[in-house]
């Protein structure tokens, strides 16, 4: 459900640096914050829930939501996003997968049927222009995806920028918000605006597998 927390990408920008360490504590590498802040999660699950409030998604008003860090390695983290029909029953075909680039961090979208099938349009998402410091980062949709969009008769999503902020385990307040946009300005029909947050200072139990996922 949606949480009466402070939105933490509405209310600061995605992109501000993470305070300066002090010249005796290195900095780390650029976008090691926001990794380690992701890992510290891992095994964890949390309940959020949707905080826009755009008309495409009045559906989702009000859903049950819950996040797992369920897989972690050095280079790769899943995190499937479960949703709570009006019915009662979970939908477990989203998961969120983390992984590092050359260059940064790249966001994919795995979406699979009941039967564990892929969906047709999966896979998608973007790459980091760069591992920028902090704890968020933003992942505009990658050329890989914009064909998959227009293939399927989604060019409405050819501009879509993903954002993801998460703070680390322990912190007070600690959220984990993940944003989508697209703008007109930018060239989509229209503005768009779906952003979720889960309250990461209380664990919930760990949900069934997502879709096409084995249970540990």
């Amino acid at each position: 459900m949606p949480m009466n927390k402070r939105s933490l990408l509405s209310a600061l920008p995605l992109f501000i640096l993470s305070a300066c360490n002090s010249s005796a504590d290195p900095a780390p590498a650029p976008g090691e914050d926001f990794w380690a802040a992701l890992s510290s999660h891992c095994g964890n699950a949390y309940q959020g829930g949707l905080v826009s409030d755009d008309a495409a998604d009045a559906d989702m008003q009000g859903a049950a939501m819950i996040m797992h860090v369920r897989e972690c390695s050095e280079d790769r983290i899943a995190v499937p996003f479960h949703i709570q029909g009006a019915d009662g029953k979970w939908d477990r075909s989203r998961t969120w997968v983390f992984t590092r680039t050359d260059n940064g961090y790249r966001l994919k979208h795995d979406h699979r049927h009941e039967d564990g099938e892929p969906d047709a349009v999966t896979i998608y998402g973007g790459e980091t222009a760069a591992a920028v410091e902090g704890v968020a980062q933003a992942f505009p949709v990658d050329q890989e995806s914009i064909e998959l969009f227009k293939r399927e008769g989604l060019d409405v999503s050819v501009t879509n920028v993903w954002r993801v902020r998460v703070d680390p385990a322990g912190q007070d307040d600690a959220i984990y918000a993940y944003k989508l946009t697209r703008r007109a300005a930018k060239g989509a029909p229209a503005d768009r605006d779906f952003m979720v947050e889960f309250d990461l200072t209380q664990p919930v139990p760990a949900p069934p597998a997502p879709w096409g996922f084995e249970d540990s």
